[in-house]
């Protein structure tokens, strides 16, 4: 069976980051009770996995190289995010109302200032998010916010917003590679979305909708949205945004819209309802979107 998730061990990962983090293999042999030995060897084998190099080994020490750096902010991201679950799952009660599931993007973008909104008005209502990027992986969930054409099941759609894709980046970004319309994104580098929604949208379909050919520049591939958007706040590429997503970050001025063109999105944002959901579950999904 193929797994879920593409990733090197853990465990390398984890001596990795200790490593990265404190510049040191010896401080992270003290950090996760191992010798400076078994830190290496599990480094070594993350490089020969990753096929690169992420350390460069100098006499008094180490320096990370430039994937060595990507990587370290990438996993201490992921973990920060695990470890806020965990912390969220020990405090929170036993007891939920309801159950969404959605990803990583919506609801940090969209979902958890709803929800906000929502315990003000019915603050006795518990509302637990299942935030998956995996189709299929979450358990039982009462509601579902899907990227997607509506399909005909048991399940109840109901329209979120059906907007338009932007290219966005930084505006630092924007100037240092000449960005003015489309066709000069096509040798710039971009930020793909590798994912396993069948309907999610690439850069490929974007620009067949401008009229232009595949991109040919530098890509860099990544499975989250989330990811995405912080590696184009960081001046890695430029990156697909949906308006309905995207607009507090560019409210902010985090990211800006690179070029005027846009496309209209071939599927829309659905909350989607299951046919056991409970009562307050359907009363959290009257509020979010009523039918």
């Amino acid at each position: 069976m193929r797994r879920p998730y593409d990733l090197s061990s853990m465990t390398a990962l984890i001596c990795f980051e200790a490593a990265a983090r404190n510049m040191s293999f010896k401080t992270a042999a003290n950090e996760i009770n191992v010798t400076p030995a078994a830190v290496s060897h599990q480094i070594k084998a993350l490089e020969r996995d990753l096929g690169c190099a992420l350390f460069i080994r100098r006499h008094r020490g180490v320096e990370l190289t430039e994937k060595g750096a990507f990587l370290l902010v990438t996993l201490q991201r992921s973990f920060e995010m695990i470890s806020d679950t965990v912390t969220q799952l020990r405090e929170s009660p036993e007891t939920v109302d309801v159950t969404i599931r959605a990803s990583t993007a919506v609801s940090a973008l969209w979902l958890t200032p709803k929800i906000a909104a929502f315990w003000k008005y019915h603050p006795g209502i518990t509302v637990s998010q299942i935030i998956s990027d995996v189709p299929g992986s979450a358990g039982r969930h009462d509601l579902s916010i899907r990227y997607a054409v509506p399909q005909d099941n048991d399940e109840e759609w109901r329209p979120l917003f059906h907007d338009r894709i932007l290219a966005i980046g930084t505006e630092r970004f924007r100037h240092e590679h000449g960005i003015r319309n489309a066709a000069d994104l096509l040798t710039a580098p971009l930020i793909h979305m590798r994912s396993e929604e069948s309907d999610w949208t690439t850069w490929t379909d974007w620009f067949r909708a401008m009229g232009h050919p595949a991109p040919k520049g530098r890509s860099l591939h990544v499975n989250n949205h989330m990811i995405a958007l912080q590696a184009a706040e960081d001046d890695v590429g430029a990156v697909l945004g949906w308006e309905g997503l995207v607009g507090s970050l560019l409210d902010q001025g985090r990211l800006v819209r690179l070029v005027p063109e846009t496309m209209p999105s071939p599927a829309g944002f659905h909350l989607t309802i299951h046919p056991r959901a409970s009562a307050k579950a359907r009363l959290f999904a009257d509020w979010l979107v009523p039918g």
